[in-house]
């Protein structure tokens, strides 16, 4: 397989590429840019973060769970791209070193990358931006004091570069589209579809090759769990999975469509819902992975189902023999099973393009990019005093995300305080048998379950419950 793409602003062309080689891997191995450096090899802690430039913009990203095929007709920097060409260095550079931001220095070029995506796109907010990036050593106080520095530094031109650069190579290789189906040459072992008939095609074709969207999971089943993908489909290149729609009562989103995205497109129309994705992995994370791969990986402690499911999402599943829909909630059968069909995938998912009451909370041991204990969702509808209407759903509770019905009915006709609170306690030991392991155990999650929900009513009623916000 051919892919071409900037390299430090250098044009790359490789041939007979594999689909699992990772960018870190080549960077280090074949092209001896050690720089971007190994740590976790899972995408967590940020050592290996690289820049990644196309239409879309710069994102940082784990070059760790990055395949080659991912990284056609784009431009890519590492941490030795950041300084200029003749060798000056980049305002994040100069501030890390004023601020005497790395000590080990293992992780410094990762965050050097980093705060250069952020320097690029003007985001401010530096907490964020270096969630996903972890020092073990300095501490962040110092790091995040050079990012405060370099904000108001104008952006070096030869940073501006690789946008041009990546559309320009992105055309040059526009005359493998003579070769349709495909914007990337077929061969053994991948495909990059570019269309999504084309992609039907080849599913419905070669209904066991792997799907990889983001690979921020299946990256791990090569780093982590070593294992032979076999034959593999691309989804990045097929930009109608990436569509999103917003009409006046409803949104659809495109399976392709990354969390980032989602997060900005949420904190318009469901801010408790945004605010959990911003705690959804790090900025590397969320830039790379699909709303679409989070569902149809079916893990029952996925964050995109328990919200969707609790604003009565619908599934748009897509085959070459034609297109089918269900509530989001139907798609979980049990545990590592979906109703998805050899040759389907995941199109999209649409959603209410409002619900005012509905409420997100993640609980975690960590605070950021961290995997849930619990996911909870509750949109409660409350008239005269009366609960007239709830749908309630969580994460981690079972064997897949699932509503809570016998909460829900519970819950119908109470007054809205305390005693409503109290008539539900006992079912959520009918909807929910949960299992103890490392994140929580049973009885725990039962527990939380029941103070979420008490959570909800504390909050309609003015109180602060936000951990961000109270004093202790």
């Amino acid at each position: 397989m051919d892919i071409d793409f900037l390299l430090n602003g250098e044009r790359v062309e490789l041939r007979g590429v594999g689909a699992t080689t990772t960018l870190l891997d080549w960077l280090r191995e074949a092209r001896g840019l050690t720089g971007t450096k190994e740590g976790c090899n899972e995408g967590d802690c940020g050592a290996c973060s690289v820049m990644v430039t196309d239409a879309d913009g710069a994102r940082a990203l784990n070059a760790c769970i990055l395949f080659l095929p991912q990284l056609h007709g784009k431009a890519v920097r590492t941490v030795e791209g950041i300084a200029g060409p003749d060798g000056a260095l980049h305002p994040v550079q100069d501030a890390m070193i004023a601020r005497h931001g790395s000590q080990c220095g293992f992780c410094t070029p990762g965050f050097i990358v980093t705060m250069a995506v952020a320097h690029l796109n003007d985001d401010r907010r530096h907490d964020d931006a270096l969630a996903g990036n972890l020092c073990r050593c300095t501490g962040y106080a110092p790091i995040v004091r050079a990012a405060e520095d370099a904000a108001a530094a104008r952006v070096p031109a030869w940073m501006h570069d690789d946008a041009v650069s990546a559309a320009a190579i992105d055309d040059t290789a526009a005359g493998l589209r003579d070769r349709p189906p495909y914007l990337l040459t077929p061969g053994p072992g991948w495909e990059a579809p570019e269309t999504l008939d084309s992609l039907l095609e080849s599913t419905a074709a070669r209904p066991e090759a792997t799907l990889i969207a983001g690979a921020t999971d299946v990256g791990l089943w090569v780093t982590k769990g070593l294992q032979d993908l076999g034959e593999a489909i691309f989804l990045g290149r097929c930009r109608e999975l990436q569509e999103i729609t917003v009409e006046d009562d409803t949104i659809r989103i495109g399976a392709g469509v990354t969390m980032d995205r989602v997060h900005r497109l949420m904190a318009g129309h469901h801010p408790s819902y945004a605010e959990m994705i911003r705690r959804y992995g790090g900025g590397q994370v969320r830039a790379a992975a699909t709303i679409g791969g989070n569902i149809a990986n079916g893990s029952p402690i996925g964050d995109n189902p328990p919200p969707l499911i609790a604003l009565g999402a619908t599934l748009h599943l897509a085959h070459a023999a034609g297109r089918r829909e269900m509530p989001l909630e139907d798609f979980f059968l049990e545990y590592g099973r979906q109703d998805l069909r050899p040759g389907e995938i995941v199109e999209a998912v649409s959603l209410p393009a409002q619900a005012p009451r509905m409420k997100v909370w993640k609980i975690s041991k960590r605070f950021d990019q961290d995997i849930s204990a619990i996911c909870g969702a509750f949109d409660i509808s409350v008239a005269d005093g009366r609960v007239t209407a709830t749908r309630i759903a969580f994460g981690g509770m079972a064997g897949v995300p699932k509503r809570a019905e016998a909460v829900e009915r519970a819950l119908i006709g109470q007054r809205w305080s305390g005693d409503a609170i109290a008539a539900a306690w006992d079912a959520f030991a009918a909807d929910f048998q949960p299992l103890s392991d490392m994140r929580a155990s049973s009885d725990y999650r039962l527990m939380i379950a029941r103070n979420l929900l008490a959570r909800y009513l504390l909050e309609d009623l003015g109180a602060e419950t936000d951990v961000l916000k109270v004093a202790p």
